[in-house]
């Protein structure tokens, strides 16, 4: 038979991360790498992120910085502006960017013959963008990439974790050995939920008075 856990609303969230701590068991990652991880598995049940995750050394604390400096956050799908916390966002001063949907991008990428993840992340070059933050799109994701290696985008942290079947673990694999922050999922695993959970947890760890 089934039994129904009774948990007070203002304790769902605590009882989840106390199983979530339990089933994990001893991870060995630093306290800001976990917590990005158990925020992970908190939005899509999956444990297998616990494998799949990859941190650059730097990338918490680059993610942490650039929210406390008021950079912006760059973001390649609507669905990810609309989750990301904006009462956590708000104190530091930064604002969520998406230029997915809008008419000069379509036009952009008509132009050059690309996708409009692409045209979105081109023409967001000069957004103050501190963290980008791909969940959706490997084409967006590989073309920060190239600008980066262009000296064209400077963000502090690329947060890649592009979900699919055509170039997503590609695009990822080659992310994760890049020499500057990141957070990636190895893999096909991945999406825009995966990457507002990494951003809430950065965004939590930002608003804490120590890292």
């Amino acid at each position: 038979m089934v039994q129904i856990q009774h948990v007070a609303p203002a304790d769902i969230e605590a009882e989840s991360f106390r199983i979530i701590a339990a089933e994990l068991g001893e991870t060995g990652l630093p306290p800001g790498e976990f917590q990005v991880l158990r925020r992970i598995i908190h939005a899509t049940g999956d444990f297998a992120f616990k494998e799949h995750l990859r941190f650059h050394p730097r990338a918490i604390e680059a993610g942490i910085a650039a929210i406390r400096a008021g950079r912006n956050i760059l973001v390649d799908v609507q669905m990810a502006a609309a989750g990301i916390s904006a009462r956590l966002l708000a104190p530091f001063g930064g604002r969520v960017v998406c230029r997915m949907n809008e008419p000069e991008t379509a036009e952009l990428a008509k132009e050059q013959g690309s996708t409009r993840a692409e045209a979105a992340m081109l023409r967001a070059r000069q957004d103050n963008v501190g963290i980008v933050a791909v969940g959706n799109a490997p084409t967006a994701l590989l073309k920060v990439m190239d600008m980066m290696a262009a000296g064209e985008f400077a963000p502090d942290l690329v947060l890649g974790v592009p979900v699919g079947f055509v170039n997503a673990a590609e695009s990822k694999e080659i992310l994760s050995g890049k020499p500057y922050p990141f957070i990636t999922a190895l893999g096909r695993k991945g999406g825009t939920p995966v990457a507002v959970a990494a951003l809430n947890a950065l965004l939590r760890l930002a608003a804490q008075k120590t890292p």
